[in-house]
């Protein structure tokens, strides 16, 4: 939830860890800084102030990663390096040493270990009610200030050596907690953040590659300015003036600007271009694999669909009667191939046969014998609605066709509800004040299935948007995020999964594959592992 970042997305939580690549492909350097090198990339309104433990969306998620860096950065294919951080070490996976580099942020003052430890704390306490809280659960003392009464304001696990040294005390040893650290939840705040944190998040000053092209660089349901910033001195130095992320509530509207060259690069290709846009002169097309997950989100609190036999039998008709390959192939060209999991194959431990993930195959007459029988407990009334947003690529389409075939598959009344923008379902969503079924998706913030799981469906999670609560489920996460072994922990995750699938707290649908088209004015057009361009490569020709 950072497509969500949810879903934190639902546009795709997400949610979401800005990718990065060590060496940039040349051109665009010299002029940088000049207008007319200025990239222009699709997004949308963001939901909240830019704070980056209150963002976990990808139109929030996008300018968050190109204003901060973390202690580390993901390279294109995923893998992390260090990049605030000068090391991260441990001799029991328990305890964590952390040495920064020089670093500062883009109004001149030092990132020091009160930066991170400050910034942590703050998004940690429940009172601040920040939406990436829950990722820092690992870290000892999260209870303590997670309480809707925190006994504790700050985390113990956390303290400062001196000005450049901090450490980090786990709850349990977490091999792989060092690769968690580039996920925008873990970026840094200057100190002047704290005087008035929502006018901070209008006009955030970052320590990242770019910085906000002055007061009023946000305008808001319009666009975001973003220029170098001179002081940056890491993996993602930009090639190009700057990034102008513009706002859309129409796909077409965008695939159009990107035709006539009024729009640089956009993500996802709509689906009434989707036929057409590889062989279309006009773009330049881009189609690989991709990461993002596609689903429903159905609430626990759903009449009907509660965390008892007849909500199980009721969501498992739900998928049942859903025909992911028709939709795949009639509406998105098959860029999105029908999910067999909860996460995406191009992840580590990837598993396509996990026992359960049966109740993913279309079957019409079993679906509606399902929902007979969750009938026959209780006799369902009214209609199923699946809201989404009308500002995301196809969104409208695919929800239309699932729609319709429940109504012809299962005999309900179903219905599609759309808002105008993804910052408007998200509130709903985030305020609980949802009540209907809704669309979600996930672009994983760093690259593991875990992240796929754990923050959408533990309890409590931060982009636990249907409000799951498992404790086998639960169970098997705090096993994986101890499991030291690989293949051990591949398998535990794929247990935890078996839960899901009995449960459904979301319908898996599919994955999305990169779709996307640039303009013919820019070059060096990359794709990474969150399928996400990587902006700061991108030229002017």
């Amino acid at each position: 939830m950072r497509l969500s970042r949810r879903t934190r997305v639902a546009g795709v939580a997400l949610l979401a860890a800005g990718s990065l690549v060590l060496a940039a492909c040349g051109g665009g350097g010299d002029d940088s800084g000049s207008t007319d090198s200025v990239i222009t990339n699709f997004s949308t309104e963001p939901q909240n102030p830019l704070v980056p433990t209150s963002t976990n969306e990808t139109g929030g998620g996008r300018a968050i990663d190109l204003l901060f860096a973390g202690l580390v950065s993901y390279q294109k294919d995923g893998s992390s390096v260090n990049e605030v951080a000068e090391s991260i070490e441990s001799e029991d996976n328990v305890t964590w040493t952390v040495k920064l580099k020089d670093w500062e942020f883009s109004d001149g003052t030092p990132v020091t270990a009160d930066s991170f430890v400050d910034a942590w704390n703050y998004g940690a306490l429940s009172t601040n009610k920040q939406l990436g809280s829950y990722f820092f659960y690992p870290i000892k003392g999260f209870d303590a200030v997670q309480e809707e009464k925190p006994t504790a304001k700050t985390l113990e696990g956390l303290k400062v050596v001196d000005e450049k040294t901090f450490t980090i005390e786990l709850n349990q040893p977490e091999a792989d907690f060092p690769a968690r650290l580039g996920y925008s939840a873990f970026y840094p705040l200057p100190e002047s953040a704290f005087d008035d944190i929502k006018a901070y998040g209008e006009d955030p000053i970052g320590n990242g590659p770019y910085k906000m092209d002055g007061k009023g660089a946000w305008e808001h349901d319009v666009q975001i300015k973003l220029v170098p910033n001179d002081s940056y001195d890491g993996v993602r130095k930009p090639k190009n003036g700057g990034v102008t992320l513009k706002f859309f509530t129409n796909p077409d509207t965008a695939y159009t600007a990107v035709q006539t060259g009024d729009l640089d690069v956009l993500d996802a290709v709509p689906p009434s271009a989707l036929s057409t846009f590889q062989s279309d002169d006009s773009v330049q097309a881009i189609s690989e694999p991709g990461s993002v997950f596609g689903s429903i989100t159905i609430p626990e609190s759903l009449a009907g669909f509660g965390t008892n036999d007849e909500g199980r039998l009721r969501r498992q008709a739900i998928s049942k009667a859903i025909n992911r390959e028709e939709i795949t192939k009639n509406i998105f060209d098959d860029t999105r191939t029908p999910a067999v999991d909860f996460s995406a194959p191009v992840m580590p431990g990837f598993d396509k046969d996990i026992p359960g993930s049966e109740v993913l195959q279309f079957d019409g007459t079993e679906a509606k014998d399902l929902w007979a029988q969750a009938d026959d407990i209780a006799e369902f009334e009214g209609s199923f609605t699946i809201s989404y947003n009308s500002d995301g690529p196809g969104n409208k389409e695919w929800v239309d066709a699932v729609v319709n075939q429940l109504k012809n598959n299962l005999g309900i009344d179903a219905k599609a509800k759309g808002y105008a923008t993804f910052d408007e379902l998200r509130t709903d969503v985030t305020n609980r004040t949802i009540k209907t079924a809704f669309r979600t998706g996930w672009q994983p913030d760093y690259p593991s299935i875990f992240n796929y799981l754990a923050p959408l469906y533990q309890t409590k999670a931060g982009s636990n948007d249907g409000d799951y609560s498992s404790s086998e489920f639960d169970d098997l996460m705090e096993q994986v995020a101890g499991e030291p072994d690989e293949d051990k922990r591949y398998a535990l995750q794929s247990q935890a999964q078996e839960v899901l699938f009995k449960d459904l707290p979301a319908i898996p649908l599919w994955y999305s594959n990169v779709a996307a088209a640039a303009s013919k004015n820019v070059e060096n057009v990359e794709f990474n592992w969150q399928n996400q361009p990587e902006l700061h490569l991108i030229t002017k020709k």
